[in-house]
């Protein structure tokens, strides 16, 4: 019997099993479709096979980053979530596919990543609490530079700056989609039905950070909560999907708060406390240059004028250097 496939992704918080927006679309994914991947939830992209998250390792051996890759590979592996679609459900799935694409997903990039207080306050700060020293130092910068670069791509190149109006535009085509996605799941449990597809997994993917997330600038946040048939979409995947998430984030909290955290928290723990001492000796050597040099200019001076054995011209030299 051939090892199953092992997942590499983001770990969960908020209630999510993933922070992640690819990650959660794939353990969605694999969840309708019954898929015995072997995942690991873990911190340091470092220590996937790819070096970023998410990646499939295959039993092959063969590594796979990109969601619809992986998805294709598990519909080869005889695990597809879209087997019952009829072929206009299938056109379906890719039109709305290729929305979030275009509309929500440039939306989102802005909301987490390039929104000021939205990336200060919640997204570098996770990442850099929850990636291990040193990476935590420049990896969440270097992580928001890349996704710019990504939002450019998506723009055609045209030039980003935060700022109202381009907010303005990002929200105005999300609030589109995601009205659109609205009219289309209507009141049913899925959008085809009783039995989720990829195209549930992709929309939870992109909307569950959105609405999960504590997100001091929740403009966007707020449109999609007052659709109250994808709030309900995203809660109930979770509720059937992944009913112990939620309790396993908070378990890990209390955990590592008690046991000063898991591997992965133990250089972060160490971080924060090399840190905290070089800024307190970073102080003290300012504060000790700064007397210091006063203080060695007074006794210098002292000494040199309370030498009653040296002669004039050697005092002068003396005050010279």
């Amino acid at each position: 019997m051939s090892a199953p496939d092992e997942l590499f992704c983001w770990e969960g918080d908020w209630g999510l099993p993933s922070v992640d927006t690819d990650c959660l679309t794939i353990l969605a994914y694999a969840k309708f479709a019954g898929a015995p991947l072997k995942v690991h939830k873990i911190s340091n992209p470092w220590r996937s096979p790819s070096g970023s998250l998410p990646a499939l390792r295959t039993s092959k051996g063969e590594v796979l980053s990109r969601p619809s890759d992986i998805i294709i590979h598990l519909r080869k592996q005889k695990y597809n979530a879209d087997y019952d679609l009829s072929a206009r459900e299938g056109a379906d799935t890719l039109a709305f596919t290729s929305l979030l694409e275009e509309k929500l997903l440039p939306a989102l990039m802005y909301t987490f990543w390039m929104e000021c207080k939205n990336y200060v306050e919640v997204t570098r700060r996770w990442y850099a609490e929850h990636m291990p020293f040193p990476l935590s130092l420049f990896l969440p910068g270097r992580m928001q530079a890349g996704q710019l670069e990504r939002l450019s791509l998506a723009r055609g190149h045209n030039a980003l700056e935060a700022g109202e109006e381009l907010e303005k535009e990002l929200y105005h085509d999300a609030v589109e989609c995601m009205n659109l996605l609205s009219q289309r799941l209507g009141a049913n449990k899925f959008f085809f039905g009783d039995s989720p597809s990829s195209l549930d997994a992709f929309v939870f993917g992109h909307l569950a950070p959105l609405l999960k997330a504590k997100l001091p600038n929740g403009k966007l946040q707020q449109q999609l909560k007052s659709l109250d048939n994808l709030t309900h979409f995203c809660s109930n995947i979770l509720l059937l999907y992944f009913p112990t998430d939620g309790r396993e984030n908070l378990s890990h909290k209390a955990s590592s708060q008690a046991e000063g955290g898991d591997f992965d928290h133990v250089p972060n723990k160490r971080r924060k406390q090399i840190l905290s001492a070089l800024v307190a000796v970073g102080a003290m050597l300012a504060y000790a240059l700064f007397t210091g040099i006063l203080s060695i200019q007074h006794v210098h001076q002292r000494a040199i004028e309370s030498s009653p054995g040296l002669p004039a011209d050697e005092e002068e030299e003396e005050e010279e250097d």
